[in-house]
């Protein structure tokens, strides 16, 4: 399905990521892959995944905060790829004391943290990816119902997921005529380990257990195989949207 397809993984921490499954899914329909990190710890755990299921991968330094490290990351990917057909976006932070308490205690500094890191990057990857994406291309981003209701614990993450998932529509808009799209996933509540900084995440998973159709959680596998089928030519006609992977929690009423 991916064939002679060439992508980019921003966002694996380690082995329970969604970008991880993601990772798998994309490379067992045969894409070449490039991967980043942020951060030595990280480097470590991304080469320890990279080097024993998919040792023709790509490993790269980017801190999406620093712009000298998305150029350089672009630019060995013109060498070493010549040509992009899709990229992942998976990265999201906030300060930890942002995901406690009430949003409206939130400070200035997390507030554009969140921001920049969770809802920017995008922008700013798909901006430098683009040239690269000559044949047109797949972007795909990783977001949550915290966007569109509250969530008690998630925060200022709700307000940045919002910005994220607009973000998604206008660079839609932008990046049609050049045949490259853009989408979101809107996953459930799922056991990684930025998940675990919210608080009340166990009551969380609970509930949407209890409450969706298929009464059960979402796995990071269905997530990833929905990516992959954005990335795949089986999605040519979709773009600007969010595709909730949730079990069906989020069409649940009262």
């Amino acid at each position: 399905m991916l064939k002679e397809k060439n992508g980019i993984i921003f966002g694996v921490a380690n082995k329970r990521s969604i970008a991880w499954a993601t990772a798998q899914s994309v490379h067992g329909a045969g894409a070449r892959l490039a991967f980043t990190y942020q951060g030595d710890r990280l480097k470590e755990n991304v080469e320890g995944l990279t080097s024993v299921a998919m040792p023709d991968s790509l490993v790269l330094p980017c801190d999406v905060t620093k712009q000298d490290e998305v150029d350089e990351t672009f630019n060995r990917l013109a060498q070493e790829f010549g040509r992009l057909d899709f990229v992942i976006h998976s990265i999201a932070f906030a300060p930890r004391e942002a995901l406690e308490g009430d949003f409206l205690k939130t400070d200035r500094e997390a507030f554009v943290t969140a921001l920049e890191i969770s809802a920017y990057s995008l922008t700013q990857l798909a901006r430098a990816a683009a040239p690269l994406m000559t044949a047109g291309g797949s972007i795909v981003t990783m977001t949550f119902h915290g966007a569109e209701k509250v969530y008690q614990g998630y925060n200022v993450m709700g307000v940045a997921k919002a910005a994220l998932e607009s973000s998604v529509r206008y660079l839609a808009a932008d990046l049609g005529p050049r045949n490259i799209r853009v989408n979101a996933i809107s996953a459930g509540p799922i056991q990684t380990l930025s998940a675990r900084g919210v608080s009340g995440l166990s009551n969380m998973l609970k509930h949407h257990a209890e409450r969706c159709p298929l009464h059960r959680n979402v796995e990071a596998r269905e997530v990833a195989d929905t990516a992959l089928f954005l990335c795949s030519s089986l999605s040519s006609g979709i773009t600007g949207e969010t595709i909730h992977v949730d079990c069906g929690y989020n069409i649940m009423g009262i």
